[in-house]
Order: structure tokens, then sequence, then C-alpha cells
């Protein structure tokens, strides 16, 4: 084989924010929108790397692999530097890159480069790593390259997804189960903020410590509680004062709950209640404003507008937060009137055009 072509989806996430990194649960699906990646042998020791929407490349040899001041370069040399940590490859490579997943929606645009430059060159090079390791590496150069403490759901989904299901992943054993969602007469739609507030990366790690913080206070008591996914409200508030560490108390909170809310709407999902998961996601949108303060401005309003829309069954923020989108599960005769009433009032509220999405829920990464 001497070149082959990968394509990997963008992720959306039905409800279990930021409880990944907190070895929690996650339940996410794979998108219709994809980063697709075609990589070519070479006869030297070149890595050339070329991203045709933005009309970029960049060429550097496999013996001098690092970080590049170019962002999207290094979501794939973080993956490359991964392989060279444990296996030599025998010759350079083209990599040719192309996507549709918006950037900075919140849908794991560099996820999906990772895992398509990941699995398309342990098919090249024949390398033999399964599927749930090369997850595993996207995420380490996300960490390593990219500076973002992500957990492991992005890279899972994209890997992981099945068409018209989304994934109930265990991110403490990474056990995994697939749930149908039978939207039928519903859709999802995602509506845009077109922000991305500066803090947004450096929040997140801020809230890890935080987690990890509260997790410490928790240990005193209950030892055996190693992240946050061991402990239950009884023992935070045993362990946690939250008028003395407020900040601490609401983030360990907001996890805990969301991790028996992500449980509880798969229960919704078997016994085909699609308004009771949308009220979960409600639920969730509220914790991730007031408790974790992961929202902004805009996020926020966005929710308010369509809580008591008709059609509009749930609505959140999804992602890191600080900007992005939210998702929302709205009835098929209700969307074309949800849409416009929702880009008008934004309009109005904010002074910002709205992009809207709308998303099928696909099967995960394919060699094309």
């Amino acid at each position: 084989m001497q070149s082959i072509t990968v394509k990997a989806p963008g992720r959306i996430n039905l409800i279990g924010e930021h409880t990944d990194y907190n070895n929690g649960f996650v339940l996410p699906a794979a998108i219709q929108k994809a980063a697709t990646v075609t990589i070519e042998k070479r006869a030297d020791t070149l890595v050339e790397l070329k991203a045709l929407d933005l009309n970029e490349s960049i060429s550097t040899l496999l013996e001098e692999i690092k970080p590049s001041e170019i962002h999207w370069a290094n979501y794939i040399i973080g993956v490359i530097a991964q392989f060279q940590k444990k296996y030599n490859f025998p010759t350079g490579f083209s990599i040719t890159l192309k996507s549709d997943i918006p950037i900075g929606a919140g849908l794991s645009s560099s996820a999906a480069i990772e895992c398509a430059v990941a699995y398309a060159l342990n098919e090249l090079f024949a390398f033999g790593i399964d599927k749930m390791e090369l997850a595993l590496m996207a995420q380490k150069a996300e960490h390593e390259y990219a500076g973002v403490q992500c957990g492991i759901m992005d890279q899972f989904a994209s890997l992981y997804g099945k068409k018209d299901h989304v994934v109930l992943l265990d991110c403490k054993t990474m056990e995994y189960q697939y749930f149908p969602l039978l939207l039928k007469d519903f859709t999802i739609v995602l509506f845009d903020t077109q922000i991305k507030h500066a803090l947004a990366s450096s929040e997140y790690n801020t809230r890890r410590l935080e987690c990890e913080a509260g997790v410490a206070m928790i240990q005193f008591k209950f030892p055996q509680v190693n992240s946050l996914r061991d402990a239950n409200l009884y023992m935070l508030n045993e362990c946690v004062n939250s008028i003395a560490f407020p900040i601490v108390y609401n983030r360990c909170k907001y996890v805990i709950e969301e991790m028996e809310r992500t449980l509880a709407a798969t229960e919704n999902l078997v016994a085909n209640e699609l308004a009771a998961f949308g009220k979960k996601m409600f639920a969730t949108h509220k914790g991730l404003s007031t408790l974790y303060e992961v929202s902004c401005t805009e996020l926020d309003a966005l929710v308010d507008m369509v809580k008591n829309k008709e059609g509009v069954i749930g609505a959140r923020m999804m992602g890191g937060g600080f900007g992005g989108c939210t998702i929302n599960i709205v009835k098929k005769a209700e969307l074309n009137t949800v849409i416009v009433n929702t880009i008008d009032a934004y309009k109005q509220q904010t002074g910002k055009d709205l992009v809207h999405y709308i998303v099928s829920i696909e099967d995960g990464l394919v060699v094309v």
C-alpha cells in the first residue's frame, strides 16, 4: 500500500459534558461533517503537510519532528510524534487534509484530524495498533502539541461512532455501549454563536485543576476516591465546605450530578422518552452555566430563546464552552420556524449573525 484516504467525523455530545476527564460517562455521536486525510508514502524522509481548505503547507524531516508555530499542523505533527515514541517510520510521507467541520464550533475538528491521521498512518505502515490505542494516541497529541488537556470522548466518538446511535462511554474503564437514538419526528440542530472567547483553553485546564482539588479534599476522609467518578454528593458535602471553597464545591457538584444525569438519560432512550431526555439537557445547561461556569452570554441567550418554544424539547451548550454551539432537539414540523425566530432574536439581542447546522448521526471513521 502506497497511499490511503481516511474520513473521520466530528462529533456531538448529547449529554455528559466535562465529565470525561473526571473518569465519568459521556454520550456522544459521530456526525456527517468530517475531516478527510490522504497520506502517501515518499521515497525520502520528508514529511509534507497540506491543508487544502486553508491553502497552506509546511514540511519537515522525520528526524526533526517538533511543535510548529502553525496551529493546524500541530494536530498532525502531534500524532506523528506519538508514533515515533514506539515505532520507526521507514520513509517519509505527504499528508493532505480537507475538512467541512466548522472550526471553533465545539464539534471536535481537531480530534477528527488526529484520528484520521493516526488511523491512516497505522494502516499505511502496518503497525498493528488497535483502535482504542489509536484514540489514546490522538488524545495524547492534543495534550502535548495543542496544549489542551482534553478527555478521551472526542477521539473515541470519531473512531467508534455508529449511524443513528449514541455511545455511552465509561471513561474510567473504557467500556462502551450503543443506544439507538430514535428521533423520528425530531431532528438535531446546532446554533453556532460564531464566538470563541480567548479564555476557552486556559479555563478548560483550570476546571481540571479545580476538580482535582475537590478530589484531594474528599480523599482525606474517603481515600478510595481517585476521581469524581468515585464520589457522590454525600462525600462532597462531608469534605468540601461550600462556604470556604465555593468554586471547588460548585465544580464538583456539577460533575457528580452530570454523571448521574447521563446514566438516567440512557434509561430515557431505552424507554423512548425523548421529552424526558430533553429536560435533562436543559438541566445540564443550567449546571454548566451556574455551577461549572463555562457558558457565556451568547450561549445562555440561545438556550433561553428556545426554552419555551413549541417543538423544542431539549437544548444546552455543547463542548468546552465560552462560545461554540448549542445543541437542540427540535420537532421537524417546527424546525424552520424555530430556526428563523432564533436567528432574528439572536441578531436583535447580540447584534451578531447566527449560523446553524442540521446534523445527522453517522458512522465513525471509514477508509474511503
